[in-house]
């Protein structure tokens, strides 16, 4: 047991390393093209979606919410690491192209889906195959892709802004703005929700086809959004409102309706398996009717913060949470796709008694 814990710390500086020199590298390759009055604006326009795009992820999570360590990651992935890669890889696949088959005029359609959703959905895999006890379904695989997928966003519209600053023409520039902030902000995470979803049946599934069918399947949707989404944005503003309207808008909304269906899913997957720690006097029937609904809860911590403020609902928060990562250790248990050892079990209901105990005490 004591050995993960040990290779993640030592893992985690390395990664970070690698994360912030591959954002330099990123950053100097968007200075080098735009100019640092280019740059400096298109961070603080760029940035602008980015805040309620997150927002609206987390609120999909809220029955366990990610580690925000590994959320950072997933950030910093799709911004430095798949930035920095697409980079790279579209301009020497355009010019490998030229060179072979002459003049590619749409290479936005035929090269970047396939390289930018490989790069984002690899962050997703890491994730998933280093981080397995904290991936636990179609929920998680959501959470994190569309993470990447709003890194990756933010320093590519850096980019698009900083040429259209660099043109000395401000209505190019609100056009972009207009377009690739305000209008299509979820589209990059969009495409990469898709191999997230993939992922996330993998995570959950004992099927080798399922396991290795399923995330090639997400990845396939992903890159046909993405090259039809090119493809609309290089053939007119015409084309690009029918297909925002025809494509992304229902795409988007069957998306959340995939995410609202796994979370209740998940409610029901928690009520379900805390019943046994109801039975053995771990939790009472009426904590465990809580901890299955989000309303529940939600009513749960605004009550504790009226009584006993900041502190009492962060204490609440925590119960929850912990009694949750038990309901889904029972799930994978069950399902045989990760193997815990019965320690694990006992010291997070050591946690959660602990934490009861705070609760009580703060509000008695």
């Amino acid at each position: 047991m004591p050995a993960q814990p040990v290779r993640a710390s030592a893992l985690a500086p390395v990664t970070a390393v690698v994360l912030v020199v591959c954002g330099l590298l990123s950053l100097a390759a968007v200075t080098a093209e735009v100019g640092w009055r280019g740059l400096l604006p298109g961070l603080a326009l760029a940035a602008v979606p980015v805040g309620p795009v997150l927002a609206t992820v987390l609120w999909l999570d809220r029955h366990e919410a990610e580690p925000p360590h590994l959320l950072a990651f997933a950030f910093g992935w799709g911004a430095c690491v798949a930035s920095l890669g697409a980079l790279v890889l579209n301009t020497g696949a355009s010019r490998l192209l030229d060179r072979s088959v002459g003049d590619v005029t749409n290479t936005s359609v035929v090269v970047a889906p396939l390289v930018e959703e490989g790069l984002k959905g690899l962050g997703v895999l890491l994730l998933l195959l280093t981080q397995r006890r904290q991936f636990d379904g179609i929920v998680d695989g959501i959470v994190y892709a569309a993470f990447v997928g709003v890194g990756f966003a933010y320093l590519e519209n850096v980019l698009y802004l900083g040429r259209a600053l660099g043109d000395d023409h401000p209505d190019s520039l609100v056009v972009v703005f207009v377009l690739r902030c305000l209008v299509s902000p979820f589209a990059h995470p969009l495409f990469t929700m898709a191999v997230g979803v993939g992922l996330g049946i993998a995570a959950r599934s004992r099927s080798t086809s399922r396991r290795v069918g399923a995330p090639l399947l997400g990845f396939a949707v992903a890159v046909v959004l993405h090259a039809l989404w090119n493809a609309s944005a290089s053939s007119g503003v015409a084309s690009f409102v029918e297909l925002f309207l025809l494509l992304q808008v229902p795409v988007f909304a069957a998306a959340v309706g995939v995410a609202l269906a796994a979370r209740v899913r998940e409610a029901r997957l928690v009520a379900r398996h805390l019943q046994v720690y109801a039975r053995t006097g771990w939790l009472g029937e009426s904590e465990v009717a809580m901890l299955a609904s989000a309303r529940e809860r939600r009513r749960a911590r605004s009550a504790a913060a009226a009584r006993g403020g900041r502190v009492a609902a962060q204490a609440v928060r925590e119960f929850q949470e912990t009694a949750t990562e038990l309901a889904f250790r029972r799930d994978r248990l069950r399902r045989g796709t990760v193997d815990s050892p019965p320690e694990e079990e006992l010291e997070l209901l050591e946690q959660l008694a602990r934490r009861r105990r705070d609760v009580l005490a703060l509000l008695p």
